[in-house]
């Protein structure tokens, strides 16, 4: 079992900056990937990035590249979303998953894959 908690979400304006945190239950540093999504009102949960244990590689969706910045603090149990330069498109609920092992541990685990996902924090970025 694992315990993902975010925190961190809140209101910001267009330009702005917020900085997630996910808090794991279990040393993440035994977490293959650590990954971040998010969800909008009448649309389907979609990736945002992922960090992976092998090497500290990340990944990001093409909408965030550049902007957002995915980083993991082993002694925290933390993994952080820095994002910067918010936009009003980038208004969702954002999840924060783990993905324990297996095949995607070098790769990129489809959403289904993820084994252990927090409640969610709300993002809004008005206009």
């Amino acid at each position: 079992q694992v315990q993902l908690v975010e925190s961190g979400g809140g209101l910001v304006q267009t330009g702005g900056s917020l900085r997630l945190s996910c808090a794991a239950s279990r040393p993440i540093f035994s977490i293959c990937v650590m990954g971040w999504f998010r969800q909008a009102p009448g649309k389907e949960r979609q990736f945002v990035a992922l960090s992976r244990r092998s090497g500290g590689s990340t990944y990001y969706a093409d909408s965030v590249k550049g902007r957002f910045t995915i980083s993991r603090d082993n002694d925290e149990n933390t993994v952080y979303l820095q994002m910067n330069s918010l936009k009003p498109e980038d208004t969702a609920v954002y999840y924060c998953a783990a993905y324990l092992g297996g095949t995607y541990c070098y790769g990129n685990p489809p959403l289904r894959n993820y084994d252990y996902w927090g409640q969610g924090t709300q993002v809004t970025v008005s206009s």
